[in-house]
């Protein structure tokens, strides 16, 4: 099962997993949608690879590593974080709302779009 981490938690669920290595905040957002809006590493390594290309650069990520996905709302982030589970990723999380939820919960200077 994937846990679902609402941004306002976020911190919560990086501090739990920290213990298997730094957590890793993937936006799996178009290049496009990072220009209009994007988080701060804050606590987490950000790294940003767009979901098509996930399965040809799987192998930049690492299977232990704590991975929260994050897209717009959600919908994205949470096949990738099914498509890690199922190759093996063993700390993965969707981020719930995503960056929609973000802006709204944590930091309201994010653009919404």
């Amino acid at each position: 099962m994937i846990a679902q981490v609402r941004p306002a938690e976020l911190s919560h669920w990086l501090a739990s997993v920290r213990a298997h290595g730094e957590p890793v905040v993937l936006d799996v957002r178009e290049p496009h949608e990072l220009q209009i809006a994007s988080v701060q590493a804050d606590g987490f390594t950000l790294l940003t690879i767009p979901m098509g290309t996930i399965p040809p650069r799987l192998a930049e990520l690492d299977p232990e590593q704590p991975i929260a996905c994050l897209c717009h709302h959600g919908g994205r982030s949470m096949q990738v974080a099914h498509f890690l589970q199922s190759h093996g990723f063993a700390h993965v999380a969707n981020i719930a709302g995503g960056i929609h939820a973000w802006s709204a919960e944590v930091d309201p200077s994010i653009p919404r779009y």
